[in-house]
């Protein structure tokens, strides 16, 4: 069996004049993705890879939520910024057989879309919530019965779990 998480990165600011991809986290980020990361430890949640976007909010929703989780691997890929399904797809299917969990930490819309296109089945309650809303510091686990993950296709997946800080007891989600 093979474990992919995707972790949308924690809610962010937007100074003026500052890049899409330099906007730092806002303070309820800092409040979240620890939240999140200690909800990874606790559920045993733990991935063997860890995949991080490029961008400044993603960078940082990983250093708050890496203290709770041992994590062997780590990398950040530029490709995951603001990617589509499309693209996120491709950086999934070549990650080694040997990585039985894979976590990605990114952005909105491509996570909601990724995971509509994988999911063929599962907790159909969290699938309706997923998809009415991928809010920031959301987490979705789905889960594949697959050898490797070059073999992963739409509708092959089993969504385990929809998680967002407000159904972990933290204010509203956006």
């Amino acid at each position: 069996m093979l474990r992919l998480m995707l972790l949308r990165h924690a809610k962010s600011a937007r100074p003026a004049g500052v890049a899409d991809i330099d906007r730092p986290l806002a303070a309820r980020g800092r409040e979240a993705s620890p939240r999140m990361g200690r909800y990874l430890a606790e559920e045993g949640l733990l991935p063997d890879l860890v995949i991080v976007s490029a961008s400044r909010r993603t960078r940082e929703t990983w250093e708050l939520v890496e203290p709770s989780v041992d994590t062997t691997e780590i990398r950040f890929d530029a490709r995951i910024y603001e990617a589509p399904a499309s693209r996120l797809l491709a950086v999934v299917r070549e990650t080694p057989s040997s990585v039985r969990t894979l976590l990605l930490v990114g952005h909105n819309p491509g996570f909601e879309e990724l995971a509509k296109l994988l999911v063929g089945y599962g907790d159909r309650y969290a699938f309706a919530r997923l998809t009415e809303k991928f809010p920031t510091a959301g987490l979705a686990v789905i889960d594949f019965d697959r050898e490797s993950w070059s073999e992963i296709a739409p509708r092959t997946g089993r969504l385990d779990r929809f998680v967002t800080p407000k159904s972990l007891g933290a204010d509203a989600d956006d």
